[in-house]
């Protein structure tokens, strides 16, 4: 039992230790991606894995700074604060604390199902079209280019027509980290790729080879908890976080529900919406900003032998005792963060899903094509663009259901009527207007055969007693067959008649 519990302690360590080696410099990208000092990810990368790990539902799931909330916090703050604002820092913690009340509030109310609420194809055209902006706003740096231009876009077109202004030795920076990260991957999915680039990186800049910008100046010491936030900025601020609280919990939710459905590690979507929403809490309350759960740093962490939560907790411990060295992570050129950031978005642009949603169903795939679009279109307010989309991804959905399927076949002086698809008050309409357009001259019987339909609601049933009673009093015998039980309990009860007093 020793040796067992023991080997549970050295697997957890060890996972933690790997996770926090690659943790802190994506902190330090994820921070800038958000519009913020990038010492403000070694913040969240420390208190956010702390606070997680005690209300965490999965063993794996590791939280702290992510490309698409950074990504999310970027849109929202850039709305309300200009770009290097010090009220900027402090509108972040006030955001994460948002989304960290909206979480726990989630969790409290047992609406863990909210993470199921997003379609896929809306998901996967707004993570695409993330990860071009992403791409378009990190690559002017990885090209060692302080570009001109308003917007992502409008940056990059300036970089890409300026190729005069590109610094060799930043385009050098940036190649090895895309080889170090992505082609260490093919190696092995343990290849400590981002740790290296930043000792690369670091070593480069100290020898003098590289002259372009760095992080510069980092808070080594710890911040303590405060509620001096600007707190008039909360309406501003509330949709946004409302955003991110359920749009954010999608990628922690995949990742706990892809190994939940291994049958051996539970997970219960209310607690860790409550575990996500202590650790922006904690975020918020140390300055810092929004936070997630990772698939990259939770695959690591599984693989590195992680049996429990408490990974989690030895992750957060590392990035709390590397505070008072972070000033070795001055001389980090840009460039290689830059590179950091677009090795995560790569992963996240998938064009080929997207091209076989057409083939599968055409109108959900039409829902993921504007999301994209929209998403592009509204950066850098892309919450905007993900609100937009569930709601045409609700209304392809309603329109679908109102697609009610009628086929009449008429045997001599019999009728049947198959009824396919959903019956239900959006969708009497078209019914109504069949039957009053039925020709039933020398028909002597009407079978209305529902076994075609899915669900039936009580607008239905009563649409069909309506209708099955008016040709009653035409003189025809009319049955219904195929609806399904609980369907036939409310037509019964439909029917009832109360029983004259005695």
């Amino acid at each position: 039992m020793a040796l067992s519990r023991w080997t549970l302690f050295a697997g957890n360590l060890l996972a933690g230790l790997s996770v926090a080696a690659i943790l802190l410099p994506q902190a330090l990208a994820y921070a800038e991606l958000a519009g913020l000092p990038a010492y403000l990810g070694l913040y969240a990368a420390a208190v956010a894995p702390i606070a997680a790990a005690f209300f965490a539902s999965s063993p794996f799931l590791q939280t702290g700074p992510t490309a698409l909330t950074a990504l999310l916090t970027l849109g929202i703050l850039s709305s309300i604060e200009p770009s290097g604002s010090l009220d900027l820092i402090s509108a972040a913690a006030l955001l994460a604390l948002v989304v960290g009340v909206t979480r726990i509030t989630l969790g409290l109310l047992r609406f863990g199902g909210i993470a199921f609420f997003m379609s896929r194809p809306v998901l996967q055209g707004f993570t695409s079209a993330a990860a071009v902006l992403i791409l378009a706003s990190q690559l002017p740096t990885s090209l060692g280019v302080l570009s001109s231009g308003s917007g992502v876009f409008g940056r990059l077109l300036w970089t890409l027509r300026n190729p005069g202004e590109w610094d060799l030795f930043a385009i050098a920076l940036s190649a090895l980290t895309l080889l170090l990260v992505l082609g260490g991957k093919r190696i092995s999915r343990l290849f400590p790729g981002v740790l290296l680039a930043v000792v690369a990186g670091i070593g480069f800049s100290l020898l003098g080879g590289y002259s372009g910008p760095t992080i510069g100046e980092v808070g080594t010491v710890f911040p303590t908890p405060s509620l001096n936030l600007p707190w008039s900025r909360l309406p501003d601020l509330l949709l946004g976080g409302v955003v991110i609280a359920v749009i954010g919990f999608a990628e922690p939710a995949a990742i706990a529900r892809s190994y939940a459905s291994e049958g051996r590690y539970p997970w219960d979507p209310n607690r860790e919406l409550i575990g996500q929403g202590i650790a922006n809490l904690a975020s918020g309350l140390f300055q810092a900003f929004p936070v997630g759960g990772s698939f990259t740093r939770s695959s690591l962490n599984k693989l590195a032998g992680a049996t429990s939560r408490w990974s989690g907790l030895v992750t957060g411990l590392v990035a709390l005792a590397f505070l008072p060295f972070a000033k070795l992570l001055i001389p980090l050129p840009q460039a290689v963060l830059s590179a950091i950031v677009l090795a995560a978005a790569v992963s996240l642009f998938q064009p080929q899903r997207l091209l076989k949603y057409w083939r599968l169903a055409r109108l959900q795939a039409l829902t993921a094509y504007a999301t994209f679009i929209l998403t592009l279109v509204l950066a850098p307010r892309i919450d905007q663009a993900l609100i937009i989309g569930i709601g045409l991804a609700v209304a392809a959905h309603l329109y679908r259901e109102m697609q009610l399927g009628i086929d009449v076949k008429r045997d001599g002086e019999a009728i049947t009527v198959e009824l396919s698809g959903v019956l239900w008050f959006a969708s009497t309409n078209p019914l109504e207007t069949a039957f009053r357009n039925l020709e039933i001259e020398r028909v002597q019987s009407l079978t209305i055969d529902a076994s075609g339909l899915g669900r039936v609601d009580l607008s239905g049933i009563l649409l069909l007693e309506q209708l099955m009673d008016s040709l009653r009093s035409r003189g025809l015998k009319v049955s219904i067959i195929g609806l399904k039980d609980h369907m036939e309990r409310v037509r019964q009860r439909v029917n009832q008649r109360e029983e004259p007093p005695g």
